[in-house]
């Protein structure tokens, strides 16, 4: 089996750099038959930026670019998509939502318009989700960040598409914790990956729904 894991992170010394390659060294120890590929957003110098090109393809009007059909690309060749990033003001980083933004667009997605079902496109999709927080898990939990988090990406994102999230992990205290308890964390989920991932239900039902925002 296959994984994509996305990194998003300016720096390769960084600890959510670090977390990514354990979460590949756990892969290649589960079974060495396993493969990845690790996409360093920063690296590769992925353009963030939704522009006016991409809200033609958002309302069907132009084929998407190549560089978003490249990243559509490696999705499709995945059986699980794992995302390692750091907590930037309690959501993620500019760099990882504008990969989504402009990568998981209407008709490869999802297939929306005003006068028909919402179709989740990415079923057949299994992903994992690593935050990397500075803050604690009382400060997390006492002002809601942690169920806003999940509301917005692991939902809002995610299932939209019907794409399933089988693990959603924030390691926390980053700032002051020891690396090696959050780098033993990320090689553990990833040797577990391939095996959370095939006990979990097939694809979701499609329902109506509106789109997930009006990009006007």
């Amino acid at each position: 089996m296959h994984a994509l894991i996305v990194v998003a992170h300016h720096d390769p010394r960084s600890l959510t750099h670090s977390l990514a390659k354990q979460v590949a060294q756990g892969i290649a120890l589960d079974d060495p038959g396993h493969t990845f590929e690790i996409a360093d957003l920063s690296a590769e110098g992925f353009d963030p930026r939704f522009s006016v090109a991409d809200l033609a393809v958002h309302h069907r009007e132009a084929p998407p670019p190549a560089d978003v059909i490249a990243e559509q690309a490696r999705v499709d060749r995945a059986d699980a998509v794992v995302l390692v990033y750091p907590v930037y003001w309690w959501s993620m980083p500019a760099l990882l939502k504008g990969w989504i933004d402009r990568v998981f667009t209407n008709g490869w997605a999802f297939d929306f318009t005003a006068d028909a079902k919402l179709e989740k496109k990415l079923g057949h999709l299994r992903v994992h989700l690593i935050g990397v927080g500075g803050a604690d898990a009382r400060t997390y939990a006492r002002h809601g960040y942690a169920e806003a988090l999940k509301t917005q990406i692991d939902h809002g994102i995610f299932d939209y598409c019907g794409a399933q999230v089988v693990t959603s992990e924030l390691l926390l205290e980053s700032e002051i914790q020891d690396p090696a308890v959050h780098l033993d964390a990320a090689k553990s989920l990833g040797r577990e990956l391939f095996a959370a991932s095939r006990r979990l239900n097939p694809v979701r039902p499609v329902h109506p729904a509106s789109p997930p925002d009006a990009r006007r």
